[in-house]
């Protein structure tokens, strides 16, 4: 049986500007595809499910005037320089800077940013947990620690 395939489609005002953002400012590997759409490749994908409001907090967002759909994107990083470089490379291809790299009341360092169609993305450290690649026993790859 063939392993499931997750998509994470974001709609956008303008594909080309989109495209850009992520294949030039943030270094995401595009796939060769014909149509009007944009296919990037990634490791793997998670779903996670937490309380809309602390999530809004967490990412120093108030729901109630900002539009907020209770939707953020993750991207875990190995430590605390990536998180700041990466937010440092999205900044500079044009995001939103929401919320600056910072340390966690949990223990990590995460900072948020939106892109240029307002998406939200968390940018984050874990030194306790690593959702990564694991090898065929169930254990972290030694490349994803």
């Amino acid at each position: 049986m063939k392993p499931r395939i997750n998509i994470i489609t974001l709609g956008t005002k303008d594909l080309t500007k989109a495209t850009r953002f992520y294949k030039e400012g943030l270094g995401f590997t595009k796939m060769d595809f014909e149509g009007n759409i944009s296919f990037f490749m990634l490791n793997g994908s998670w779903l996670s499910l937490y309380p809309w409001e602390l999530l809004a907090k967490d990412a120093q967002i108030y729901v109630a005037s900002s539009g907020f759909r209770g939707i953020t994107l993750a991207h875990n990083v190995e430590n605390e320089n990536q998180v700041t470089d990466i937010l440092e490379q999205a900044k500079n291809a044009g995001a939103n800077i929401v919320k600056q790299a910072q340390k966690t009341k949990w223990g990590g360092f995460s900072g948020y940013f939106t892109d240029l169609d307002g998406h939200l993305w968390e940018i984050a450290y874990n030194p306790f947990f690593w959702p990564g690649p694991k090898d065929d026993n169930g254990h972290l790859e030694e490349s994803a620690r």
